[in-house]
């Protein structure tokens, strides 16, 4: 059995849940190794590969949030505990999340899922006897969660696990533009903003938008509506957002999933939390009361706070291995 989460009683607030873990990590660290690996379009994709590799282990991805890489808290502590819990990982940036500029126009966004099914065919074929997972954050978690739910029984993963996810994109955008005054819609679209604005030579053929009226940006629906939206083929933002939602696909999920979410997630909707008729027979869902976005930290200890998805992760997945080793040995005898 899994357990349940608790938060700590010295944060119990859901805005400390979410920002506090930055805090807590500043020098905190992971060996990693980056390499590349050419997309069938003519781009690239950065990989963060966990360091000594094992090359017999079971093998996790880790999907970073909107505008996250390696450096992002959440992933580095992740991809440690499962090192040490004896799994080889691997981080894949999102394109224009990497050191380098992409070369295409085309960037990332919450639905799409082809360079993951890439990624996860490529690695199958490389590795063909070993186990892979995958893990994903806020907006990984969406991708990886809708990825699920297209390929079915074909998505050559043994488990995964979705953490924090933006299920209805809509919806959790409106939370995000009003949220603690606005912060956090700030604090993305700095980001957003910043990001892009390396891209704007490769983009000025698709939409003319100068780095003035880039930067002038304030809202982040209009940012969808304006970049996000018409780079990646939509109509506009809300075409984007009913089309990349996970949540419709959360039923057509075949693989071993586990679904984490807080309902006092501040940057979310209550909307996009599930339950039991969203999903499949396939979804184990771990939805708390308290543990704010990406945060989950319980502990009686300020000073020695606990990574409750840190732990609860790691341990599904060892689950799934233990049973997939006992299945094997039983088709054996």
């Amino acid at each position: 059995m899994l357990p349940e989460f608790k938060p700590a009683w010295w944060m119990r607030n859901r805005h400390l849940q979410t920002i506090m873990p930055r805090f807590f990590r500043p020098f905190h660290n992971t060996r990693y190794d980056l390499s590349t690996i050419d997309t069938p379009d003519g781009d690239f994709l950065e990989l963060a590969w966990a360091q000594p590799h094992n090359e017999h282990a079971p093998l996790a991805i880790v999907l970073h949030g909107l505008e996250g890489n390696i450096n992002s808290f959440y992933a580095k502590g992740m991809m440690k505990k499962l090192k040490q819990q004896g799994f080889a990982v691997v981080l894949m940036h999102f394109r224009n999340c990497s050191r380098e500029v992409n070369r295409l126009a085309r960037a990332y966004h919450s639905g799409e899922t082809e360079d993951l099914r890439f990624f996860i065919n490529h690695l199958k074929n490389t590795f063909p006897s070993r186990p892979l997972f995958a893990v994903g954050f806020s907006l990984g978690g969406n991708v990886l969660a809708k990825y699920l739910g297209e390929q079915g029984s074909q998505s050559n993963l043994h488990g995964a696990a979705v953490v924090s996810a933006p299920f209805d994109l809509s919806a959790s955008c409106e939370v995000i533009r009003k949220s603690l005054g606005k912060i956090y819609q700030k604090y993305l679209l700095d980001c957003m903003k910043k990001s892009m604005q390396r891209k704007l030579p490769q983009i000025e053929q698709q939409i003319s938008l100068t780095p003035e009226k880039l930067m002038a940006i304030d809202d982040l629906w209009q940012f969808d509506n304006l970049l996000t939206a018409p780079l990646h083929g939509f109509a506009g933002a809300e075409d984007y957002y009913q089309q990349a939602s996970a949540k419709p696909f959360l039923k057509t999920i075949e693989t071993p999933t586990l679904i984490v979410h807080a309902k006092d997630d501040p940057m979310l909707s209550i909307k996009a939390v599930p339950d039991s008729t969203d999903v499949s027979e396939h979804v184990t869902l771990r939805i708390s009361e308290k543990g704010g976005h990406v945060g989950f930290i319980s502990g009686n200890n300020p000073f020695k706070p606990e990574y409750w998805l840190e732990r609860i992760v790691p341990e599904y997945f060892q689950q799934l291995v233990k049973k997939s080793s006992d299945d094997h040995s039983t088709r054996k005898t």
